[in-house]
């Protein structure tokens, strides 16, 4: 029952720490190394007489910063007169602990370096060279212990225990190499298959162990936070969260409503667009010097805060034209004007730049000579009730 609390306290542990950072899903902090070093014998033997290259493969979830699980498959290159290239493998469960995050904390990225201690059960095998001949066999596989017994290949149980001196490579941690010195026991003794573990109890015994010297390159992939390793939650408050929550709502409402008035824009323009402005044409009488003369004028209407003369009226332009073509002497008078909507000062430019517009297409496109022609801004009007027929520039001609 003890084990039991033990191991569900660990779970919560684990899951709490897990809590706390983004990128602890099942498919996230996924990595794979490769690693090539050496292995010699502990004791009874010459240290570096007796090392032999190995390499091997590991595969590692990260569960928390500081807590993870890997998969190492290691072989042991064979350097004796016999015809195998492996003569040794070993597969181990491995734990893993963080402990620089352990003891110092983890502050949202993996440091450049960080120590790593390692712990883990496996299974090793040895294959015997063929045709070697050993001697007897050990009575504990029952056979005759006669000297012509072949070498045979036989399994046992591992337990490793090591560092990991990490050092994570580049700005993103993508990278990171390893050094990696370890101690490996084999549980079985030497020459025992991998039963007597459980008969007789395992055997951490100096004299069956190896000491492994490796380095390690790994990668780790992305997780689903962007990263390649764990980020810190950034936490909220009630309150925080409330306030943004009221600022959102906020923002959607003048959304709503500056939608509504653009629309309601839409729909007055689209309206004056499609409304045909009315051309006035007129004769009108003036007192000169006590007599009564008489005036032709026209109109010519443009867009709200334009002052580019619309196709639609070029028809009047054109009529002013073709009278002062055909009346030599007369001259024209054009004064220009604006609504009262939108800003003083700018209606009171566009009604100059109107009556210039005009004047500018009699001279460009008919030739009229811009002696004939005396054209000015006379500001905002408030002649006609509808405010799109004050923006207009009138054309006055004198009738001779």
């Amino acid at each position: 029952m003890r084990k039991l609390f033990t191991i569900l306290a660990l779970g919560a542990i684990t899951l709490g720490a897990s809590a706390q950072y983004e990128g602890h899903k099942f498919f996230d902090n996924w990595s794979i190394g490769v690693n090539a070093g050496a292995i010699t014998p502990t004791t009874h033997h010459a240290f570096w007489k007796s090392c032999r290259p190995m390499f091997g493969v590991e595969v590692t979830k990260q569960i928390t910063p500081i807590f993870g699980v890997a998969v190492e498959a290691d072989a042991n290159v064979n350097t004796t007169p016999g015809k195998n290239a492996i003569d040794q493998m070993n597969v181990s469960w491995l734990n893993k602990v963080n402990l620089s995050n352990l003891f110092c904390g983890y502050k949202g990225k993996p440091r450049v370096f960080e120590v790593e201690a390692v712990a883990g059960m496996g299974i090793g095998a040895e294959f015997a060279p063929d045709n070697q001949v050993i001697g007897a066999a050990p009575a504990a596989y029952g056979r005759l212990q006669t000297a012509d017994v072949k070498a045979y290949d036989y399994q046992f149980l591992t337990s490793k225990f090591g560092l990991n001196l990490l050092f994570n490579l580049g700005k993103s941690r993508a990278w990171t190499f390893a050094l990696k010195p370890a101690i490996v026991y084999n549980l079985d003794d030497q020459f025992f298959p991998g039963t007597h573990t459980f008969v007789n109890g395992a055997h951490w015994d100096v004299n069956t162990s190896a000491i492994e010297l490796k380095a390690g390159l790994t990668y780790h992939f992305k997780s689903s936070n962007g990263e390649h390793y764990f980020t810190k939650v950034r936490p909220y408050d009630q309150a925080e969260v409330d306030g943004l929550n009221a600022r959102i709502n906020a923002l959607r409402g003048e959304v709503a409503d500056r939608d509504g008035r653009i629309s309601a824009l839409e729909d007055e323009v689209n309206d004056l667009r499609n409304r045909k402005p009315q051309v006035v044409e007129k004769v009108v009488y003036k007192e000169v010097e006590g007599k009564s003369t008489n005036a032709l004028e026209t109109a010519v209407y443009f867009q709200c805060g334009k002052s580019v003369i619309p196709a639609s009226q070029l028809p009047s332009v054109e009529r002013v034209a073709a009278y002062l073509k055909n009346n030599a002497q007369s001259k024209v008078v054009i004064r220009g004007y604006a609504s009262k909507d939108g800003p003083e000062k700018l209606n009171i430019r566009l009604a100059e730049n109107r009556a210039q517009a005009v004047k500018n297409c009699l001279v460009k496109k008919y030739g009229i000579a811009e002696s004939r022609i005396d054209a000015a801004g006379n500001g905002i009007s408030e002649m006609f009730s509808e405010p799109e027929w004050n923006r207009v520039s009138i054309c006055t001609m004198d009738v001779k």
